[in-house]
């Protein structure tokens, strides 16, 4: 659910993008404050699902979802099909992340896994 939401709140709603005249580029559709918080709250969704379950379980609920928006809202914008690269590089790169964040959370001092 933190997924879906990050996705919505920070990058579903803007489609805009940027010129620059003086360098006479455009960037976007996103700007640096939206992915950093993003970014952000993807991690708190790694901490606390992370906190809750098993490390690949908890990288998997995070990834999957936001991967999914981000792809459909990707593929309804894009006439060329890179959005797909855009798709790969996301799910591995939040997948890799989420990992790591929940094993770190596994290993944490004082930290003690109740197994069910």
């Amino acid at each position: 659910m933190l997924s879906v939401l990050a996705w919505a709140a920070w990058l579903g709603w803007d489609r805009e993008y940027q010129f620059d005249p003086a360098t006479n580029t455009a960037s976007g559709p996103y700007e640096e404050w939206q992915v950093v918080g993003c970014v952000l709250t993807l991690l708190a969704a790694a901490v606390l699902v992370g906190w809750v379950r098993r490390p690949l379980p908890a990288a998997v609920v995070v990834t999957v979802p936001f991967t999914l928006c981000w792809t459909v809202d990707a593929a309804l914008q894009d006439d060329t099909g890179l959005f797909l690269v855009g798709a790969l590089l996301i799910a591995v790169g939040l997948f890799l992340g989420s990992l790591l964040v929940a094993v770190g959370l596994g290993r944490a001092p004082g930290r003690r896994r109740v197994d069910a």
